[in-house]
């Protein structure tokens, strides 16, 4: 399901046009980004844990010709799902 499909199931579960649909995603996207980029998780009950996740520098090798290369220190967005929605999966 991408965005698009998302905004439509929603108009239509909640009998909303999808214009307000789609405003209210947009601002639910920004937020949860903004909190995670200001080092903040974000916990939605039932549903998972959004969170800034930081990796260490390290020493990786070049798949092609088996250099050694040194792969910088980042950061990334992880998801932990909850308990509640894996047991669903389960």
């Amino acid at each position: 399901m991408n965005k698009a499909e998302l905004i439509e199931k929603v108009a239509g579960l909640t009998e909303t046009n999808k214009k307000d649909v789609e405003a209210v995603v947009d601002c639910t996207f920004e937020v949860i980004t903004k909190t995670v980029l200001s080092g903040e998780a974000v916990k939605i009950s039932g549903f998972g844990i959004f969170e800034k996740k930081s990796r260490a520098a390290r020493v990786g090798t070049n798949p092609s010709n088996q250099e050694r290369i040194e792969i910088p220190a980042s950061n990334t967005i992880g998801f932990k799902v909850s308990k509640t929605l894996k047991g669903k999966l389960n």
